[in-house]
């Protein structure tokens, strides 16, 4: 097991030794004590993480993984940066924490960087402790600047855990909040390869997904639709690229009809797809956006919304009904400026670009041709989807949708032969998502494949 990188008072960094602990010990108070989201207590038993460094992680036992989950997409730095973890212990020398009533150095410097590689015109920033509240802020500025009530939302979406952003949240988890807040209707976004819209190509695939859209404005009342929320390449629920012309026309209805576009870049921002913000790829300026996650890496809980000027105008003589006890805590703008710094210094956005089109994307690529359990690979930078299926033909997945139980044993299986390789993917349905931190190394995506590449035989057994 490696020691941890940290630093003394004085600033030298020196190895710090871990706790000393079996995973035995770790798992049975983690059994005792902790209640786990998303999930049946007494059916998991979560692996017991002792530390990591860039790209790997290993347990109290000295088994390591290569992190091709980042965590929850949220560490673009990698474990333990020491330009993060600097920034974050000079800052809690200097002053822990500030009521978001006062100004703030700090505060003031990672909200400066953050709007300095937003579109022009977002120039101010709303400070949230995670993704879900930004999206949740968003929604109530953008229902109080325009008056209006409904929110358009995606089906295939996750937004948070809130009350608001599950409502919003257009897939399974959704469900157990129900009925939650009004006002929110939902809509089909593109997926080329499993149209609702019976396309047959990219283009008819936009074509009839904008056709759709307007159509729901209309039925739902254009006055009345305060914003339409989306994540510009869908994340969890499928790494899903929309065709070249789709976001650019929602912007187009959305001017049309006086409708605001909320951007849910929690999970893309920040360099995650090759560019500072996913949305940057179709040259789309949104009028809200929400980010979290890759903006200090996730070492210290932030999250906010950036608007435009006309939207912080709203609130020039009128107070805005919104706020966090937390808003811009300083550890966390600290290592939100660390990291950006970072990702300035170090070129990690044109990396994660590099990555994507030069490694990673066509590795997979190569690695799909290998096995008729794979039906497509899509992706940016380093966010790749690979889809299992049990046809290639007929397109039907590996596994149903929402497995559970007996229903999920052949993702289960994928999922395993990786990680007993050491390779550590996320899952969601029939998906294997390949999301490595922006720092991996072309070695290290070899790696990776090579295991994937193992892995995928076992996919294969259970196709017709």
């Amino acid at each position: 097991m490696k020691p941890a990188v940290y630093f003394r008072q004085d600033r030298e960094m020196v190895l710090l030794e871990p706790v000393a602990a079996t995973n035995a010990e770790v798992s049975a108070v983690d059994h005792q004590h902790i209640f786990h989201s998303w999930s049946a207590q007494h059916l998991i038993n979560p692996m017991p993480l002792a530390g990591g460094d860039g790209c790997e992680f290993w347990d109290h036992e000295g088994n390591r993984w290569l992190d091709f989950s980042s965590q929850l997409v949220n560490l673009n730095l990698g474990h333990q940066h020491p330009k993060v973890i600097a920034a974050i212990v000079e800052q809690a020398q200097r002053l822990c924490t500030v009521a978001p009533t006062f100004a703030n150095q700090t505060r003031n410097e990672a909200a400066r960087l953050i709007a300095s590689h937003a579109p022009e015109g977002l120039d101010r920033v709303f400070f949230t402790n995670g993704g879900a509240e930004a999206n949740e802020n968003a929604i109530r500025m953008a229902r109080t600047h325009t008056a209006r009530p409904k929110v358009l939302a995606a089906y295939r979406s996750y937004h948070g855990g809130t009350a608001a952003t599950m409502a919003l949240t257009g897939e399974p988890r959704r469900w157990g909040s129900e009925p939650s807040i009004p006002g929110v209707v939902h809509f089909h976004g593109p997926y080329p390869y499993r149209s609702s819209f019976a396309a047959t190509t990219d283009q008819e695939e936009a074509d009839r997904a904008i056709a759709h859209l307007a159509e729901v404005i209309q039925f739902e009342g254009s006055e009345l639709v305060a914003a339409i929320i989306l994540e510009p390449i869908v994340g969890t629920n499928g790494v899903l690229i929309p065709p070249a012309d789709y976001l650019p026309r929602v912007r187009e209805l959305c001017d049309a009809h006086g409708i605001l576009l909320i951007l849910d870049e929690v999970m893309v921002g920040f360099g995650r797809t090759g560019a500072w913000f996913a949305a940057d790829h179709w040259k789309v300026t949104a009028d809200l956006i929400c980010f979290a996650k890759g903006v200090n890496s996730g070492y210290v809980p932030l999250g906010g919304v950036i608007m435009t000027n006309a939207i912080a105008e709203t609130f020039a003589t009128r107070a805005y009904q919104g706020g966090l006890t937390y808003s811009g805590h300083p550890l966390a703008c600290a290592a939100a400026v660390g990291a950006i710094t970072a990702m300035e210094d170090d070129q990690i956005v044109a990396h994660a670009a590099h990555i994507g089109d030069d490694v990673l994307g066509p590795g997979l690529a190569e690695v799909a041709k290998r096995h008729p359990s794979v039906g497509e690979v899509r992706g940016r930078g380093c966010f790749f989807a690979v889809e299992l299926v049990k046809d290639p033909d007929t397109r039907e997945g590996l596994v149903p949708f929402n497995a559970s139980g007996a229903a999920a044993k052949p993702m289960v299986e994928v999922v395993n032969a990786c990680k007993s390789a050491g390779l550590w993917p996320i899952a969601h349905f029939n998906r294997l998502h390949m999301a490595p931190p922006l720092i991996v190394s072309e070695e290290e995506v070899a790696r990776a494949l090579a295991i994937l590449d193992d892995a995928l035989a076992v996919a294969d057994g259970f196709t017709t």
